[in-house]
C-alpha cells in the first residue's frame, strides 16, 4: 500500500453538544455530525438508528442527549460499505479531496471525549483528544454526482450519507463525490491517539513547514487547526515521504 494520505476531520466536534466517546481500553463509538436537515422516510438515519459497533443490539443512546435521537444524523463515513462522501465542487475545506484516485488513503481523524469505568456505568470526563478511528483505502470515486447512477453503481453508493440526502429530495443530487474503499479498509478496533510527538515526525504544514505550536493554542486547537481543512498530509514519493509514511502506519499498527 503506496498511496498518497489524505486526513479527513469527522465525527462531532466542540462545537456539538455531545462527543464520540473513548473508553480507557482504546475502544471508542464513532457518533457523526447531525444533518443540515431532517430527512423523514426511509433513506434518514436517524441518531437513535446508530449502533455500538462492538455490540450491535444496543444503541448509543448513553452517549447522545435524549433531544437528538430522534433528529437525523449524517452518517459519514459509514463503515458498513465503506464509503465517504462529501461536497468537494463547492466546499472549499474538501476541494483537495478532488485530486484522490485509487489507491490513496483517506485517514479519518475524529474528536472523542474520554469516559472512565464507574460501578457498572462508564462516565464522561473533561478529557479530550483527537484520534485516527478508520480510513477508506480508495477503490473508486464518483465525481460531481448530480444524477442517479446505474442500479450497479448506486448499490454501490447508496448507504452513503450524501445518496441517501439524494434520494429524499431531488434537489440534493448536488454535484457530491463519493470515495468508495476497497477490501483494505476498515474502521479501527481501537482508536489511534495523534498526539504532538506524532505530528511532528509525520505531518507539515501545507508550505512543508513543520506545525507550529507555540502560538497561544493548547495542542488540541492546534491539532485541530492543521486538520480542519481535507488535504494530502503525505505523499509517498520522495524519500522523505517514504520515511514519514512509515512512521504513521507503524503508529497506527502499534494502537489499532
Amino acid at each position: 500500500m503506496s498511496g498518497n494520505i489524505y486526513v479527513v476531520n469527522v465525527g462531532t466536534n466542540a462545537s456539538h453538544p455531545f462527543c464520540s466517546p473513548i473508553f480507557e481500553d482504546g475502544t471508542f463509538e464513532f457518533i457523526p455530525i447531525p444533518e443540515d436537515r431532517q430527512l423523514e422516510g426511509v433513506h434518514g438515519v436517524k441518531y437513535r438508528d446508530l449502533r455500538s459497533f462492538y455490540r450491535p443490539t444496543e444503541d448509543l443512546s448513553k452517549y447522545i442527549p435524549d433531544r437528538f435521537m430522534d433528529i437525523t444524523t449524517h452518517n459519514d463515513p459509514e463503515f458498513d460499505s465503506l464509503t465517504y462522501g462529501d461536497n468537494c465542487d463547492i466546499n472549499a475545506r474538501a476541494q483537495a479531496l478532488k485530486s484522490v484516485k485509487r489507491g490513496d488513503f483517506l485517514l479519518f481523524l475524529a474528536r472523542l471525549q474520554k469516559y472512565i469505568k464507574n460501578g457498572l456505568e462508564v462516565t464522561p470526563t473533561s478529557e479530550f483528544g483527537f484520534y485516527f478511528v478508520g480510513f477508506l483505502h480508495v477503490d473508486s470515486v464518483y465525481m460531481s454526482v448530480t444524477n442517479p447512477l446505474s442500479a450497479l453503481e448506486m448499490e454501490a453508493i447508496n448507504l452513503n450519507a450524501h445518496v441517501r440526502r439524494a434520494m429524499t429530495d431531488n434537489s440534493l443530487w448536488d454535484s457530491f463525490w463519493v470515495f468508495c474503499g476497497s477490501s483494505w479498509s476498515r474502521r479501527f478496533e481501537k482508536a489511534v491517539p495523534v498526539t504532538k510527538k506524532l505530528c511532528c515526525e509525520v505531518f507539515t504544514s501545507a508550505d512543508g513547514s513543520p506545525w507550529s505550536w507555540d502560538n497561544g493554542r493548547t495542542e488540541l486547537q492546534t491539532i485541530g487547526s492543521y486538520t480542519r481543512t481535507c488535504r494530502c498530509a503525505i505523499n509517498p514519493s520522495s524519500p522523505e515521504g517514504q520515511k514519514r509514511y512509515a512512521v504513521l502506519w507503524d503508529w497506527i499498527n502499534r494502537f489499532s
